[in-house]
């Protein structure tokens, strides 16, 4: 008898390890998590021009998915015509900067010459509509997979595929779900999809909360849901609905492969329970197995929500400056880009990250003195594959004065011939890739048993060291 009840581990070409996984890196000395806040880049994607179909709003509240040199956006827009928020579509070489095309696929205002994909052939709201692209799906007409919320189903989760993100096929089993569900998250996990939200509705005594639920063909899902992640500490006032510590929406997700990060609605409501004093960051969480979700650093405002520059009222009333999330992390060169909205204002926005760098390991300074021994951290048992592989790092601060050594362990935390600190060559030059060596090794071997990745701080000032990633690659 076995009972599965902990993770089980994905099959990947390259484990990533972030100091804000403890489930990655669970074993540390003398050291501290520090996390990082985005840096904006302003707005990418406004409103169109009259008679646009999205010539008075633009709402992000989609995608943005990288199919080799090119970048795809699914965002919402709002035109002159009706109240309908319909899917539009945006491309570009770099993520930042983004054209319209003309697609000529659905009618609007008496003419296709516009950038609606064709979804319900335009003739229904459309309010959130994360999309994944699934390359292993053997049936090239569903590769494109893409979780709505529509008016046509009373806002409950329904799906659509496309063979290339244009053209959209509503599954017939639509609507999937009995209940309303408001969703930023979509992702395919150890050969299953999730989506995650909040269910929608002003319930009174009910606060916004992650829920997920899962599927093994992206048409039937679980009527049963997930508590994947809640803020709310106490029970709330009698008959609120907008006051209190929420979460909105769920979480926009990107799958690492060992780990999946998280950005999610921060809701920040007043006492008063008055919608118009909602503010809203955007916090960080992380999960091993899509479905529980936490907090590295309980309230960490990985984009807050002050910075911006709109704090006005808009379509929503809201007072606060407010922030919503959407689907779409991407590595580009040295930087990880993601892209957002102000709530009360709509527009697609940029935040952007050198590459990998969310959050680091730094020495506890204040408490060298007392320290036995050099600061270090351990990371979980890793099976490599047969080919071996090779350590890789994400650090700065290093110098001939502040360096890392690398040792390899085996799962019961003996040191491994050849691969001790002392055989390791110091990392001594920052960059978001450094390899490892040791001596005259620069892979790793095949071993028939797990491993763990000792890093060890040394140096006059290790505490000048900030550790971001560390990258286990297969050979």
């Amino acid at each position: 008898m076995r009972v599965e009840n902990n993770v089980f581990p994905p099959e990947v070409q390259e484990a990533v390890l972030f100091p804000f996984d403890d489930s990655s890196i669970p074993l540390t000395y003398g050291l501290q998590l520090g996390l990082v806040q985005g840096r904006r880049q302003g707005i990418l994607v406004r409103p169109g021009k009259p008679g646009m179909p999205d010539c008075r709003r633009v709402r992000y509240y989609g995608t943005v998915i990288r199919n080799g040199e090119e970048f795809r956006m699914w965002y919402l827009g709002l035109g002159d015509q009706d109240d309908k928020y319909r899917v539009c579509y945006a491309i570009s070489q770099d993520g930042i900067k983004w054209e319209k095309p003309t697609l000529g696929l659905v009618e609007y205002g008496g003419s296709t010459q516009n950038n609606l994909v064709d979804l319900l052939n335009g003739e229904y709201s459309v309010v959130e509509a994360p999309i994944i692209y699934d390359s292993e799906d053997p049936d090239p007409a569903r590769r494109f997979k893409m979780a709505f919320e529509s008016e046509k189903y009373q806002n409950r989760l329904a799906v659509a595929f496309s063979p290339d993100g244009l053209h959209w096929k509503e599954s017939s089993c639509n609507p999937v779900t009995k209940h309303m569900l408001e969703q930023s998250g979509v992702i395919k996990f150890n050969e299953c999809y999730y989506v995650n939200g909040q269910l929608g509705g002003p319930r009174p005594g009910a606060l916004r909360q992650m829920v997920t639920y899962m599927s093994y063909d992206f048409e039937h899902w679980t009527e049963a849901t997930a508590l994947s992640f809640r803020r709310d500490v106490e029970p709330p006032p009698e008959g609120s609905w907008n006051a209190g510590e929420q979460v909105h929406l769920g979480a926009s997700l990107w799958n690492r492969g060992n780990v999946i990060i998280g950005f999610y609605g921060m809701w920040h409501g007043h006492e008063s329970d008055d919608r118009r004093l909602v503010t809203m960051d955007l916090g960080l969480v992380v999960s091993n197995d899509a479905i529980h979700f936490k907090e590295p650093v309980p309230g960490f405002k990985i984009i807050p929500c002050y910075e911006e520059p709109e704090t006005a009222s808009g379509i929503h009333g809201l007072l606060g400056a407010a922030l919503a999330q959407g689907q779409g992390f991407e590595n580009v060169g040295e930087q990880t880009l993601y892209w957002y909205e102000v709530w009360n204002q709509g527009q697609v926005r940029l935040a952007t990250w050198p590459r990998d760098r969310f959050g680091y390991y730094k020495v506890y300074r204040e408490g060298r003195r007392q320290m036995l021994e050099e600061p270090h951290f351990i990371s979980c048992p890793i099976r490599l594959n047969d080919s071996g592989g090779r350590v890789f790092v994400n650090a700065d601060g290093l110098s001939i004065n502040s360096y890392l050594r690398v040792e390899i362990y085996d799962e019961k935390f003996r040191r491994l011939p050849g691969y001790s600190a002392d055989d390791c060559v110091p990392l001594m030059e920052p960059g978001p890739r450094q390899p490892v060596v040791w001596r005259n090794k620069e892979t790793l071997d095949k071993f028939d048993h797990p491993i763990r990745i000792r890093v060890n701080y040394g140096g006059l000032r290790p505490e000048d060291i900030h550790v971001y990633a560390i990258y286990v690659s297969s050979s």
